[in-house]
């Protein structure tokens, strides 16, 4: 099978290869195409243990404004740039 590709994907390709992060533009090709099935086959079952947590938070009333985890994050922010 032959495969075209834009000169730009296959200059991205050919530069994963050279840096040794594939051997071969055909390998990448393959961990491209397993990656894109993987995600599409994806039901999102592992996600449902988290769902189910956060809904239990949401419950319980453990819950804060984005306003409030704003804040909350610009002021860690603007400790760890203080150090």
């Amino acid at each position: 099978m032959n495969v075209t590709l834009p000169s730009d994907q296959l200059e991205w390709l050919e530069a994963q290869v050279a840096a040794g992060r594939f051997r071969s533009v055909d390998e990448a090709l393959m961990v491209a195409v397993a990656d894109l099935k993987a995600m599409r086959d994806d039901d999102l079952a592992w996600a449902k243990p988290y769902v189910d947590e956060a809904r239990a938070s949401i419950a319980r009333g453990d819950v804060s404004s984005g306003e409030d985890f704003l804040k909350r994050l610009d002021t860690k922010i603007g400790a760890l740039r203080s150090r």
